[in-house]
């Protein structure tokens, strides 16, 4: 249940946590044969998150125990919050932790009056594009000149079939353009 995880925005403390988060969750990708080896990237060390999370752009679930269950992080790239990282350590996930994570980062952009919040993720895998496409992410076609360099990036560094996906914020009391036949 997800009410035993809460989301908060992380502290320095939590640091500590993000790489084993992060592990965890991608060792789902040994399930696919051509995408295993991403199991086996080098993650961060903690001290990577720390600016991140003195600018408020993490955030974490724990469980009742003060774990650290899930994580997001992001910045922000020009009119948007842009979303590098959604983790959910492997014994959490299919809980929605995702989801309030996502709604974190969503309740973040728009407090900050960003448009949009953006991200890259692969195409075809389940837990990526087609959960953010449910989530209300659409694909970017053509995307932002930044993201088409991001997708260049990862592209040469041998992930295939990426795409940018974005979700536009609807600002509090933004007229509605309503249109009529």
């Amino acid at each position: 249940m997800t009410e035993d995880f809460p989301v908060r925005a992380a502290c320095a403390a939590d640091a500590e946590a993000l790489p084993g988060v992060q592990a965890s969750a991608g060792a789902l990708f040994r399930t696919m044969p051509d995408l295993a080896w991403i199991a086996d990237e080098p993650i961060d060390p903690p001290s990577h998150y720390l600016p991140m999370i003195a600018r408020g752009h993490v955030w974490v679930a724990e469980d009742t125990s003060g774990t650290v269950a899930g994580c997001l992080f992001g910045e922000v790239a020009g009119e948007a919050f842009h979303i590098l990282e959604l983790a959910v350590a492997r014994e959490a996930q299919q809980r929605g932790l995702g989801r309030r994570l996502l709604d974190a980062a969503r309740d973040h952009a728009r407090s900050q009056g960003l448009a949009a919040v953006t991200l890259t993720t692969f195409r075809h895998v389940a837990w990526n594009g087609p959960f953010y496409a449910r989530y209300g992410f659409v694909e970017m076609t053509p995307p932002t000149a930044w993201l088409a360099a991001l997708l260049s990036a990862e592209t040469a560094r041998g992930l295939p079939n990426r795409i940018a996906m974005r979700f536009a914020l609807q600002q509090p009391g933004a007229a509605t353009a309503v249109i009529t036949a």
